[in-house]
């Protein structure tokens, strides 16, 4: 099943190749290459397989563990957990968009913008907020195995240093 809007990573990474034929028609081939091999690259991938696996694919492991609002109620008690930890206080209420919970579109001029988006763990509908960027790079930089195994971001990079 394929859904609407979706770009595939063999798509992705032919618009990051031709990003990377672009920058080298302005910079150079060589500054391009250099721009590149010190660039840190954030893929997030497995959402919508996650989403669509649980949902869509019937007898899936994950919904013969939990029936649906069982798995709901688990998912919001971990998420919770995790969010008071670091300081947020809700991760139901966008801190900018608009209609209830400020869950429709995009942050516009005239969105509702929440007075401290630092507690809010996600920007629009869609994003996480800056703070929660930056604690999700902080685990993949420098997490220990719980989040990163076998090793985290900034001990594969030591690594390929040496190389």
């Amino acid at each position: 099943m394929r859904s609407i809007n979706i770009i595939r990573i063999s798509r992705q990474l032919q618009y990051f190749e031709q990003y990377q034929q672009r920058v080298s028609a302005l910079i150079g081939v060589e500054q391009a290459q250099r721009l590149v091999n010190q660039a840190l690259v954030l893929i997030t991938l497995g959402g919508n397989d996650f989403v669509n696996n649980y949902f869509l694919v019937p007898f899936s492991a994950r919904s013969r563990q939990f029936a649906l609002p069982d798995y709901v109620v688990y998912l919001i008690s971990e998420y919770r957990k995790i969010l008071v930890a670091y300081g947020f206080i809700t991760s139901k209420v966008a801190c900018c968009g608009q209609g209830r919970f400020n869950g429709i579109g995009l942050c516009t001029p005239v969105s509702n913008l929440c007075p401290n988006r630092n507690v809010y763990a996600f920007w629009d509908p869609f994003h996480p907020s800056e703070r929660a960027n930056r604690l999700i790079v902080e685990t993949f930089m420098i997490g220990d195995t719980k989040y990163m195994n076998p090793m985290n971001l900034s001990t594969i990079m030591q690594l390929d240093s040496r190389t």
